[in-house]
């Protein structure tokens, strides 16, 4: 069978393949353009596979509730680059994963990814297809979804790279996204001192502690200096102790007890946190390539 340069084209635009990759899979498939496709599949997945040890760093995080607004879901998927992280055929695929999750409830991301997509195959699939189209490695890292336990459920994203859902009793609508952007510029660890994690506290307590002790002030005194950067501590890791953003005179617990609102959860996302990202120092690369010629 002749392949045309308008079979080519069909082939381009539903895989956003190269040209002559596209023309070899029509040959060997002798002009069947599905067959040519899930061939491509194959060897994307083969090339997925290749890119899944790079560093994925960049990418998006998206929220999306029900229509009823009683469930919420924050995700977020990697890529290695921020030009890819805008392209539209990754925030196309981070959607639709992020209405899988609300609509099927998967218990991680093993399961998410098991699921059937909305163009068809699995998730799995689907990402693996989106590999070999922006040629990075593309990772699903983590979601979380939350049904209410509170009133409401409010959600904020800025930009694309951090998001916020909060599960809130009283208060309204606008209170629950201005305690999401709150919680977004500020990073609490949790909501209140009962929360904090007992190691994280343990862990600051030695700090100040060997700190203190420098001073050479009497065990007393020091004493009472380490209890004074714990409780200074407490309220800027905690959200009820922090200074609200938008009335820095009034901390979120007093503007949630006056709003008669309380914060049961909240899960705050911001793209690559933890990962440690790769560097590259060009001239260094450069010097590297001299010596070994």
């Amino acid at each position: 069978m002749q392949i045309t340069a308008s079979l080519v084209k069909e082939l381009r635009e539903r895989t956003g393949a190269g040209m002559m990759e596209c023309k070899k899979a029509l040959t060997e498939s002798n002009g069947d353009i599905e067959a040519a496709i899930e061939a491509m599949r194959k060897s994307g997945a083969a090339k997925a596979v290749k890119k899944a040890g790079r560093i994925a760093a960049e990418g998006q995080v998206v929220a999306a509730q029900s229509e009823g607004g009683r469930s919420a879901v924050l995700l977020e998927v990697n890529c290695e680059t921020d030009f890819v992280g805008k392209d539209e055929n990754f925030t196309g695929f981070v959607a639709g994963a992020a209405q899988s999750i609300l609509d099927s409830n998967p218990a991680d991301v093993e399961a998410l990814s098991a699921l059937a997509s909305q163009g068809g195959g699995t998730i799995e699939e689907q990402r693996q297809a989106l590999v070999s189209k922006v040629g990075e490695n593309v990772q699903i890292r983590r979601f979380v979804r939350f049904e209410a336990e509170g009133d409401r459920l409010g959600t904020y994203v800025h930009g694309t790279r951090i998001g916020v859902v909060v599960d809130m009793t009283g208060g309204d609508e606008t209170l629950a996204r201005d305690i999401c952007m709150h919680i977004a510029a500020s990073r609490p660890v949790c909501v209140d001192v009962n929360e904090v994690p007992q190691d994280l506290l343990d862990k600051e307590r030695e700090i100040y502690a060997a700190q203190a002790a420098e001073s050479g002030k009497p065990a007393e005194i020091v004493a009472k200096m380490v209890e004074g950067r714990i409780k200074k501590y407490l309220g800027e890791i905690t959200l009820l102790g922090q200074p609200f953003v938008k009335q820095p005179d009034v901390s979120v617990a007093k503007l949630l007890a006056d709003a008669g609102a309380t914060v049961k959860r909240f899960v705050r996302y911001e793209v690559g946190e933890g990962i440690e990202k790769q560097t590259e120092n060009f001239a260094e690369e450069v010097m590297a390539q001299v010596k070994g010629a």
